[in-house]
């Protein structure tokens, strides 16, 4: 038992620091709205991986290897992240409310909102789907399909990740005390701008033909 947690941990952290618009978006809402916010939206990620890891392992194994790699899902999912990508970019335009010394008055935090946002910015995100079948196939395989191992070391990644992301929380938020107007716009310009770009290569990648996909290919869509 020990050991196959053991093995668990390492992926959960190194997933926590895979680049993509799910890193980017944490951080962004760290700084901008506070730990508690942040914590809310990453919730919200976990909870579409934990949908996904479920959907893989009860008998679904057949259908999502046969969506996969259907070029829609990448097409759709990049037009999704191309468009959220845009209306952050132009919304970082508005007029911030601040403090007579300079510095932003905290935005007002809808949970229920970050949280949704935080699902749902994970789940259009293709290279997800195909990570947490790889995984469920293969380390249910490996642990020669012992529900209770499998359970065990897929709860240890999404803790592991969980704990992970809490301290990059922790550590974004000490950058709160420097924000001024000026920096909040190119932070959420840039966070605008990584959105489309990561838009951009799904929607390339939609017309690559699947037998030229690799797995590392597949890891690299990952979040």
């Amino acid at each position: 038992m020990v050991e196959d947690i053991l093995k668990a941990i390492p992926i959960g952290f190194g997933l926590a620091f895979m680049i993509g618009p799910v890193f980017f978006k944490l951080i962004q809402t760290s700084i901008l709205k506070g730990a508690r916010a942040a914590i809310v939206f990453d919730i919200g990620v976990v909870a579409a991986d934990i949908v996904f890891i479920l959907f893989a392992f009860y008998g679904s194994h057949q259908f999502l290897t046969e969506i996969k790699d259907d070029p829609n899902l990448f097409f759709v999912g990049g037009g999704i992240l191309i468009i959220y990508g845009l209306s952050t970019y132009f919304r970082s335009k508005t007029e911030l409310p601040t403090t007579d010394n300079g510095f932003v008055i905290p935005e007002k935090k809808n949970y229920l909102g970050l949280f949704v946002k935080g699902f749902f910015l994970n789940f259009i995100n293709v290279g997800v789907l195909a990570f947490w079948l790889i995984m469920v196939l293969g380390v249910s395989s490996a642990l020669s399909m012992d529900v209770d191992r499998i359970f065990r070391f897929f709860t240890a990644i999404i803790i592991a990740y969980f704990i992970t992301d809490i301290g990059k929380i922790v550590l974004a938020k000490q950058l709160k005390s420097k924000l001024t107007p000026l920096v909040i716009t190119k932070i959420k310009k840039g966070m605008g701008i990584a959105l489309i770009i990561f838009g951009l290569v799904l929607v390339v990648k939609g017309f690559i033909p699947p037998e030229d996909m690799s797995i590392d290919d597949i890891i690299d869509k990952v979040q």
